[in-house]
């Protein structure tokens, strides 16, 4: 059974909030590699997609020159 006072032991809030500086590097650093990461996995995707228009675009012509 869910009993809220459980959740209250593992909530902690600081009175001095400078220790929220290394939490925030530490998001930053991995939020920005999380993009960096997306970007490089999008730009490579759309790389081989354009490999996989290209080599049915020769396969269609190759299809087409052996029907004739």
């Amino acid at each position: 059974m869910f009993h809220p006072s459980v959740l209250a032991d593992f909530m902690y809030f600081p009175k001095d909030k400078s220790d929220y500086i290394p939490a925030l590097i530490s998001f930053s650093i991995f939020f920005i590699g999380a993009i960096i990461t997306m970007r490089f996995i999008i730009a490579h995707s759309k790389r081989e997609a354009k490999k996989a228009k290209e080599l049915e675009e020769k396969l269609n012509i190759q299809n087409n020159q052996k029907e004739q």
